[in-house]
């Protein structure tokens, strides 16, 4: 699967403007605030209906305006096909195939794969366990509606059940067959949602070594467990054991909205002991392994969206990557650069490589 163009209207700091894409590599080069990195969100919206960065729809419009629209043409196993993202302030966002829209986005999600890795990536790394599990959560929505079905099911009823405890003042006020009335509504989905992380990071993990010592030349041991309360007791006896903490806490503290994934570099914690450019190898490698999942359960190559992936990273590094995503397991890829010839320098065939210039929302190739 490939990207052949994009139009974008009114998005972000583009007026109005149209891109022709190489089927392998595109480099979008220019200084910070230019507006590379739209580029790159323009088509995560159309492959994920929405922005990477987690924008309302809204603050994405072009300032003064009041709709955006994002066009793209895409071949899917040799197939043409036409996506838009279209949205005007004060209604809902449309995503069309074919001039088809959907009734439900979710629908979608999975038809074109992509993975993006940009800067904000390190919270991965850095930040709490939300950050790793929406890292398992996005390769896993792509791969299953099923899953993304049960996701769904148990955060509504996650919510309902946190909003049902700040009601409760005191635990002899407890509505005990209300709360069983949610305890098992969360059983199902919690369950099926364990074993598919279980599974799928069980098959991430040689993937995510091999890639680490490719990029680093085989520096230094990496690993990462999966960790979920569920490994413990099921659900049901978990929520029975934390009824009267969570009263008292007025929120749910068991559940799989609790799960993690230790980071390990050399036997220790990674964001201990690792270097800048150990950190970014590490994310790079865990990106790329997610890359090769997807396109192997999902029989299509993913779109490779690169933002700014080359801070950090000694000049070996840089190439030891390139010359792993010009290997055939990588289709199209995207990446975004503020070194004008950087990537074009390094590779052995540069007529596979589209470049455009960007300067403050305008693209010259």
């Amino acid at each position: 699967m490939y990207s052949e163009g994009l139009k974008l209207t009114n998005f972000k700091n583009y007026e109005t403007q149209s891109f022709s894409f190489s089927p392998k590599i595109n480099v979008f080069v220019g200084d910070n605030g230019m507006g590379k990195t739209n580029v790159l969100d323009a088509l995560h919206y159309l492959c994920m209906c929405k922005s990477h960065f987690l924008l309302p729809d809204k603050t994405v419009v072009r300032h003064g305006e009041d709709f955006f629209r994002i066009e793209g043409a895409f071949v899917r196993k040799s197939k043409k096909e036409k996506i838009v993202c279209k949205y005007k302030v004060k209604s809902r966002k449309v995503i069309e195939r074919n001039r088809l829209a959907y009734k439900k986005l979710s629908d979608h999600i999975g038809l074109f794969p992509m993975i993006m890795v940009s800067p904000d990536n390190s919270t991965l790394i850095t930040g709490g366990s939300e950050n790793r599990r929406q890292f398992i959560d996005v390769l896993l929505v792509q791969l299953n509606p099923l899953y993304l079905n049960h996701l769904i099911a148990y955060n509504k009823v996650l919510q309902q059940r946190n909003a049902f405890l700040k009601k409760v003042d005191h635990p002899n006020e407890l509505d005990t067959a209300l709360l069983q009335v949610y305890n098992q509504q969360l059983i199902a989905p919690a369950a099926y949602i364990f074993e598919q992380r279980k599974n799928i990071l069980n098959l991430l993990k040689p993937v995510f070594v091999n890639y680490y010592h490719l990029i680093s030349g085989d520096r230094e041991k990496v690993d990462f467990e999966y960790s979920s309360q569920l490994t413990e007791k099921p659900l049901d006896e978990l929520l029975t054991d934390s009824q009267e903490k969570d009263v008292w806490l007025q929120r749910t503290t068991k559940g799989i909205h609790k799960d993690d994934i230790k980071l390990i570099i050399d036997d220790y914690p990674l964001k201990k002991i690792a270097s800048q450019g150990q950190l970014k190898s590490y994310l790079l490698a865990l990106k790329l392994a997610q890359y090769i999942l997807l396109k192997e359960q999902a029989e299509v190559k993913p779109v490779l969206l690169l933002d700014d992936i080359f801070d950090k990273l000694d000049k070996k590094r840089v190439k030891h990557l390139l010359d792993l995503l010009m290997n055939p397991d990588f289709g199209q890829i995207f990446i975004t650069d503020t070194h004008e010839n950087r990537v074009t320098d390094m590779l052995v065939n540069e007529s596979e490589c589209g470049k455009f210039y960007i300067n403050n929302g305008t693209a010259n190739s």
